[in-house]
């Protein structure tokens, strides 16, 4: 596709969600470029600041974002936005929300209240948002009524069950973000499918 196109447009996705929930892998897992990360090694300086007991694996952490893009068709171009989780590096979330569209909450099922931040913070700023919960190993506790009452999330907002680390699953997220941010500016009717390539 030609980037310098007059009919392309590009729009701004931020994914969020808690410490170790699966950004990082989303954002790279879907990304057609390769993506911009911000990995730094945590170190014994991190020990009692970042609860790693639930991904008692990780070795790495975001410190300030990640950035991928996915062309969705010859007029629209995803630019991904993957925000930090630790809530130190709660101060660049203003500044990588501006200009956005929507956003994507990542949900580990197994550790619900880390995502109640991000949630709060889309309903506050009124950015549309949707909730992919990330199933680890097909891990899901809970059912999609049950995670919403949990989560205090109103019946428009969308969430759908997800695995972070595979592009099919990754694009049903970013489709059904679009075609909520679509609907509530009554620019698309509902059955209206968007494709990604």
């Amino acid at each position: 596709m030609d980037m310098t196109s007059p009919r392309a447009t590009s729009a701004k996705i931020v994914v969020a969600g808690g410490f170790g929930v699966g950004k990082t892998t989303m954002v790279g897992s879907v990304s057609e470029i390769r993506p911009l990360t911000t990995e730094a090694i945590m170190t014994m300086a991190s020990v009692d600041v970042d609860d790693t007991t639930a991904v008692a694996g990780k070795k790495t952490t975001t410190v300030a974002m990640d950035f991928g893009r996915i062309t969705i068709d010859e007029e629209l171009i995803l630019y991904l936005f993957g925000t930090p989780g630790q809530n130190r590096f709660w101060f660049m979330w203003d500044e990588l929300v501006r200009g956005a569209i929507g956003a994507v909450v990542l949900v580990d099922p197994r550790r619900l209240a880390d995502c109640f931040s991000a949630v709060d913070f889309f309903e506050q700023c009124g950015l549309p948002y949707v909730v992919g919960v990330n199933c680890f190993d097909g891990v899901q506790p809970n059912t999609i009524r049950e995670l919403r009452e949990a989560l205090t999330i109103k019946p428009e907002v969308p969430i759908l069950t997800c695995d972070a680390r595979r592009r099919d699953s990754t694009k049903q997220l970013l489709i059904a973000l679009v075609e909520y941010v679509l609907r509530s500016r009554g620019t698309a009717p509902l059955h209206a499918p968007v494709a990604l390539t």
